[in-house]
């Protein structure tokens, strides 16, 4: 399999290539300078479409349980769905099991955005993982889903989320 780095980073077997924040680091940084032009090509952010991947996921999903699930700040969370909602990609609607709680929905027009841009980032994640025989893709993609459950939140210590979007 083929192995290239960017200019300014050099080659190496060493602590860095086997240090599991820096290789996942840099394969997000990757797919995030690929696939920004592509969302935003469909009027979404990184953060809308992963918050719209949800929603359609699952719609009645309350807004705290929707920050949760895509590991973001509450804050944070509202000002993507005031974009979404902007762009009528989804709804808000009272929860009618506790009125002061809001339940986002997808609209037809969020779903019909997200098949789009779901196929374009496909083709990117594709593309990324094109040196990998197709066994090996979906191995990657369901170790690392099992690792994006219990194991990170065992290692997160029950701690509060401290990543780039917390207050």
């Amino acid at each position: 399999m083929p192995h290239s780095t960017p200019a300014d980073e050099p080659a190496s077997d060493g602590r860095l290539h086997d240090d599991l924040h820096w290789l996942l680091a840099r394969l997000k940084q990757g797919l995030a300078t690929a696939q920004t032009p592509a969302l935003r090509a469909h009027g979404l952010s990184l953060w809308g479409y992963t918050v719209l991947m949800a929603v359609v996921d699952a719609p009645t999903r309350s807004q705290l349980a929707l920050a949760q699930a895509v590991s973001v700040d509450k804050s944070k969370l509202v000002l993507v769905i005031d974009e979404l909602e902007a762009a009528e990609l989804v709804r808000r609607r009272p929860d009618p099991a506790d009125r002061r709680a809001r339940i986002v929905e997808a609209t037809d027009t969020g779903r019909r955005v997200l098949d789009a841009a779901r196929a374009d980032v496909l083709a990117i994640e594709d593309h990324l993982l094109a040196d990998l025989e197709p066994g090996a893709q979906r191995s990657l993609r369901t170790l690392l889903a099992g690792l994006a459950g219990d194991p990170v939140a065992r290692v997160e210590g029950g701690r509060e989320y401290e990543g780039p979007c917390a207050p």
